[in-house]
């Protein structure tokens, strides 16, 4: 359910930044006759793309088990950029649309850098360095589950929590785990920049442990 209400908004935000987009762009070039054709045009799908775009946006907000700097941020550029576009599109004021769009740009640019996942501390004394005496590769890798993982995983890989995928009965191979810790898929962030090559490693062939 949650990787479909993710692609659902990605598709509404898209469609109300476009809609945004032109209605500035209208009214920057002084189009007023042909901004108050579209307005008519677009008023009831408008409503629809933003009745969705808000509700979709508080669903997924609910079901997330940790909320980031950026979503709070995010959340706060969308808000206020609601009033300035009321304003700005009632009255004309080409500042305060212009505004209200930036904002909203910001607010999905905000949302691209979240899939980019914190960088977060293993726990102390785990030997993280494949080259030295005492390495293991479990100990490592639940180390790096524990610290990232587990919020959404579970400690069994069962949790499913924000869409995430039960691995306990995943048929992933660790080559295919890899490839999307590395990456991200739906509603789970990159984590190319958060971990090293050797935590990921190291986290693929643990969650291999957890298949029942």
């Amino acid at each position: 359910m949650f990787t479909g209400l993710l692609h659902t908004h990605k598709l509404v935000v898209v469609l109300f930044l476009l809609i945004y987009l032109v209605k500035t762009a209208l009214l920057l070039a002084n189009k007023t006759d042909t901004l108050e054709r579209f307005k008519k045009i677009i008023r009831i799908p408008e409503m629809i793309v933003s009745t969705l775009f808000l509700l979709t946006g508080a669903v997924m907000l609910f079901q997330l088990p940790q909320i980031h700097i950026y979503m709070w941020i995010k959340i706060a550029a969308v808000f206020a950029s609601i009033p300035l576009a009321v304003v700005g599109f009632k009255r004309s004021n080409k500042a305060l649309a212009t505004l209200s769009f930036v904002l909203l740009l910001v607010s999905y640019g905000l949302a691209e850098m979240s899939r980019n996942a914190p960088v977060q501390e293993l726990a102390a004394g785990v030997v993280t360095d494949a080259t030295q005496s005492g390495y293991d590769i479990q100990l490592h890798g639940k180390a790096v589950y524990d610290a990232n993982c587990v919020v959404c995983h579970g400690e069994d890989g069962a949790l499913g929590a924000a869409g995430a995928k039960n691995l306990a009965v995943s048929q992933l191979s660790a080559e295919e785990a890899v490839q999307i810790i590395t990456n991200g898929k739906n509603a789970m962030p990159k984590y190319k920049k958060a971990l090293s090559e050797q935590d990921i490693k190291a986290v693929a062939a643990y969650i291999g442990t957890l298949k029942k």
